[in-house]
């Protein structure tokens, strides 16, 4: 089994993983911050180490303006629904998951309005000014992924958080495909919010993500409820991170992505980028010559593209190719449409999808080759069809 999937999600784990999460089933059964007694405590310590451990990664000063949240789609939804008001203008690239345009879009029924900027793969001052031409006198937040899960173009973020702050603006950056595979300083990138997915990279389990509020002020919270603090008030708690964390948090989810962070810290993000990056261009490379086969960026280069590629077979519905990957090869890819149809419209592949290969650290290059002997023979038994 060769595992290609993980801009959704991914596999395997670390080790190290597995056994907290049996650990944090076994040992951590108390509710955190809810009662008194050792075992809640216990939980409550977990939390914590873990929020100091994710704030130490991404370098962030203060660990308390690191939120826990069940996915980066939340994140994302909590910081756009709690800054934009009706008359409000929002920014977003042509490149935005669902989790960034169907908010926007939604939002529209209420009174808010927003531009999409055009993108250019490895075109950073084009791009930047596409997103200057965007921005009117009611624009309140830019939302910008760092790098497309479609395309793995990669966004010059930090001159787009630059640019918005010369206008007062406030910038909500989505790190879903590079938080945990490119090294990143969000105290140096200066963005306001910044959402990522603790379940890719990361290395976690499915149902965590992380929202980094440098001014929460600005935000009103998504959700209303029990923080096990203040608990006479009828009101939402200021302090953080209990103004944004209500409920019983996902406990289990938060001790695995400790865990795969301090893997991450092992292994070194350099290392993993440099790894990852190295197989992605042999991966590029030979696709690029096998015939009727159509990739969908400019050879990649390390500033400019994330560790994976979209690519098609003559007009074969990419759900094809992707179900003679698994049944035959048993090669695990995404195709479709990826969530991402901006992206697709823009690719002129919304009606055939795209296959998609994202790669991590537990690829290799024997697995390289394999993926490039199957889709060689998928291409050349299409074609074979048309005779």
């Amino acid at each position: 089994m060769i595992y290609a999937d993980n801009s959704a999600t991914s596999f395997p784990k670390p080790q190290s993983v597995y056994a907290e999460v049996c650990r944090a089933v076994r040992v951590y059964g108390g509710n955190a911050g809810r009662s008194g007694h050792r075992m809640s405590m216990q939980s409550a310590e977990q939390i914590y180490h873990c929020r100091e451990t994710v704030a130490d990664f991404f370098h962030v000063d203060n660990s308390e303006n690191i939120i826990f949240t069940p996915g980066c789609t939340y994140a994302l939804n909590m910081v756009i629904r709690g800054i934009l008001r009706r008359g409000d203008h929002a920014v977003i690239s042509d490149l935005e998951h669902n989790s960034v345009s169907r908010v926007v879009h939604e939002m529209t029924k209420t009174g808010i309005t927003y531009t999409v900027a055009e993108t250019v793969h490895g075109d950073f001052e084009t791009t930047l000014d596409n997103f200057r031409k965007a921005i009117n006198d009611k624009t309140k937040l830019i939302v910008v992924t760092h790098a497309s899960n479609v395309t793995g173009t990669i966004l010059p973020v930090s001159r787009i958080v630059a640019l918005a702050h010369q206008y007062q603006i406030s910038v909500l950056v989505d790190i879903a495909q590079t938080g945990g595979i490119i090294p990143m300083n969000l105290t140096q990138l200066n963005a306001d919010f910044v959402a990522c997915a603790g379940h890719k990279g990361l290395m976690g389990l499915m149902g965590t993500g992380i929202l980094y509020l440098k001014n929460a002020e600005s935000v009103s919270p998504l959700i209303f409820g029990g923080t096990g603090s203040s608990s006479l008030e009828l009101s939402q708690p200021e302090i953080l991170p209990d103004k944004f964390e209500s409920g019983t948090g996902n406990l289990i989810g938060i001790c695995s992505l400790r865990k795969g962070i301090e893997f991450l810290n092992t292994r070194g993000v350099e290392n993993i980028h440099k790894q990852e990056f190295s197989l992605l261009e042999e991966l590029y490379d030979s696709l690029k010559k096998i015939p009727n086969v159509r990739l969908y960026t400019p050879e990649p280069r390390m500033d400019y593209h994330a560790p994976l590629l979209s690519f098609n077979i003559g007009t074969m519905p990419s759900e094809d190719v992707a179900k003679i990957l698994d049944k035959q090869y048993q090669i695990y890819v995404r195709a479709g449409l990826h969530c991402a149809p901006l992206a697709h419209r823009k690719l002129h592949t919304e009606n055939q999808g795209t296959v998609r290969i994202s790669l991590s650290c537990f690829n290799n290059r024997t697995q390289i080759k394999t993926i490039v002997h199957a889709v060689t023979n998928i291409s050349h038994n299409s074609q074979k069809k048309l005779t």
